[in-house]
């Protein structure tokens, strides 16, 4: 395959992996800048550093090809016209965007970028840091820069990349051109234009306060649900048959919790946004502050149901079914289940915490306790069977095993699974509790 040019991806975690071997996939020369070894050394030997579907079958063969090259000197970008930066932007202590690797980054590639080539950054950031935070330290080199906002999911991010439309916006028009027209020839893919860079940087943050503040909404819902012993899943589909605007009500479904990178932040970028501006917002502090609360409610909702049977928390095992945020990934970033076990031990509780997607790097994150792959050996003696991910071997584990390897009468608390109404039948006639949030 001719080569189509050479890319840089400055910061090859997560979103980087994907976004470089795609490209890579699609002809062009990807030179990846990234700092952590244990990313270097996993890519370098043709293997996946995150659990992505399709992810390893991109890196091993564009590795193997010479397409795909990653380490971390950051002088190969001397070599590239288009260099795209990922790094993170995680919030600090009093929920300020901390943007110290977006201004280390630029620091780092500045004395390498060619003049004159595009620059584009897809780091979640408050608006106005591309012209801001970025552009004074590549002035210089009168570099065509750009924001594209970053729009991938977890577990369908290589499908998603290349099918969603790209939002792009830069600092003048012929940087938003550039950007647009490098999108279009290398994924073939929508590219909407905004007008400037500012406007780009809005656009994820607006879609990330939307789903937040749609899944407190449905947590809300869940709450008032239970209360009335209605089902919140019966309530929400027929809810959302109604028309309204160009499509119809659309909301979302409640769970044991919000994790992940995205959604526990951004948020609070625009609540702090709207403070620079003097504006009181109280949409982005609701919604965080609902999402927040779930996990402990789910955890009094396991306890309600134990204590009722004169269950003591040290007579007590609950097999904890998930730890990564995301079903079908061992994603644990910000994950729910954290403050979940947390509290859980805190009562002394005996746990037995299963995910069989999750490895050690990734268990660390949110427990010092054992992370077993066994299903069966987590669930055998449960009075509690806690199932905090909706993972494919936990929905392929028949109900009746679930029951047979429980304590008699345990209960299966639902927090992602969604377990259909057949299924719940199921557990009833063979002595288990189901109880779901909001269910």
């Amino acid at each position: 395959m001719k080569t189509k040019g050479e890319v840089a991806v400055v910061g090859f975690g997560y979103i980087g992996s994907v976004i470089g071997s795609v490209l890579a996939e699609k002809g062009y020369r990807v030179r990846g800048v990234e700092p952590s070894a244990r990313i270097v050394d996993a890519v370098s030997a043709g293997k996946s550093p995150f659990n992505e579907p399709g992810l390893e079958e991109l890196v091993a063969r564009n590795v193997a090809s010479g397409r795909l090259t990653v380490g971390s000197d950051p002088s190969v970008v001397a070599s590239c016209d288009t260099i795209v930066i990922t790094v993170g932007t995680p919030l600090s202590g009093d929920k300020d965007p901390d943007l110290s690797q977006i201004r280390g980054a630029a620091q780092m590639i500045a004395p390498y970028v060619k003049e004159g080539s595009l620059v584009m950054l897809k780091s979640t950031v408050p608006p106005g840091t591309t012209e801001e935070t970025v552009a004074p330290v590549l002035k210089e080199k009168k570099v065509s820069l750009a924001f594209c906002p970053e729009r991938l999911a977890e577990g369908k991010a290589i499908g998603e990349f290349t099918a969603i439309p790209v939002v792009v916006g830069g600092v003048d028009e012929k940087s938003t051109a550039r950007a647009a027209a490098f999108w279009r020839g290398a994924l073939g893919v929508e590219v909407i234009e905004v007008h400037g860079a500012k406007s780009a940087e809005m656009v994820k943050l607006a879609d990330n306060l939307w789903i937040d503040l749609n899944i407190a909404l449905a947590g809300e819902l869940a709450k008032v649900s239970d209360r009335l012993g209605v089902d919140v899943l019966d309530v929400i589909r027929a809810a959302n048959s109604l028309p309204k605007g160009s499509s119809n009500v659309n909301i979302l479904i409640p769970s044991v919790g919000v994790g992940g990178y995205c959604l526990t932040k951004d948020p609070w970028f625009v609540q702090r946004l709207g403070a620079k501006l003097g504006l009181e917002l109280l949409i982005p502090k609701t919604s965080r502050n609902v999402n927040d609360s779930m996990p402990a409610y789910s955890v009094a909702l396991i306890e309600d149901f134990l204590a009722a049977r004169g269950k003591k928390p040290r007579d007590s095992k609950i097999a904890v079914m998930g730890v990564a945020f995301k079903n079908n990934t061992g994603d644990c970033r910000f994950t729910p289940t954290k403050p979940v076990i947390e509290a859980l031990a805190a009562k002394g509780y005996c746990l037995a915490i299963c995910d069989p997607w999750v490895e050690d790097h990734d268990r660390a994150m949110v427990t010092e306790l054992p992370v077993s792959k066994d299903l069966e050996a987590a669930i055998r003696g449960a009075d509690c069977v806690a199932f905090l991910a909706g993972h494919k071997e936990f929905h392929d584990l028949p109900i009746e095993r679930i029951a047979e390897l429980a304590s008699p009468g345990a209960m299966v608390f639902d927090g992602r699974m969604f377990f259909a109404k057949e299924k719940i039948a199921t557990m009833r006639s063979k002595g288990l509790i189901y109880k779901g949030v909001g269910r």
